[in-house]
């Protein structure tokens, strides 16, 4: 159905997302000063292992990683997900993981070029790396 040479770009632009997201977040917060919240921080703990282990799927040419990176992907996008509707409005202010003398994910600082919320840049990232693992590694069926 899918030929092996649509599945290792697949790949290697799944870890290259991957590796984009986790530079971004770092130069955010160390090199920019912005303390990530707390669901920030959930997000990072499952972008981070996926641009290591995407980046080695891709030496080895390894398409059993999805079943590693999916479950990670997912995860990260379900709190990407929910990180999105608090900053919309959605999920009432009491819940807000943001602190008022802490890190903050509301307001200015938190849109990148002034039209995308960090939020909603997290759970594309999650979305594009679950469907570029998913849809081209299904298997040949004759």
């Amino acid at each position: 159905m899918y030929p092996i040479k649509f599945q290792l770009p697949a790949l290697y632009i799944a870890w290259s997302i991957a590796l984009v997201s986790t530079l971004s977040a770092l130069f955010i917060g160390e090199v920019m000063g912005k303390s990530p919240c707390i669901l920030c921080w959930y997000q990072r703990i499952a972008m981070f292992p996926l641009a290591f282990i995407l980046g080695l799927a891709c030496l080895q040419s390894d398409y059993a990683i999805r079943r590693y990176a999916i479950p990670l992907a997912v995860a990260g996008g379900a709190f990407a997900l929910w990180h999105s509707l608090l900053f919309l409005g959605f999920i009432p202010e009491p819940i807000q993981p943001c602190q008022q003398n802490g890190p903050s994910c509301a307001g200015d600082d938190q849109v990148l070029f002034g039209l995308v919320p960090l939020p909603f840049l997290s759970f594309l990232a999650f979305i594009s790396i679950i469907i570029l693992l998913s849809y081209p590694f299904r298997k040949r069926i004759l």
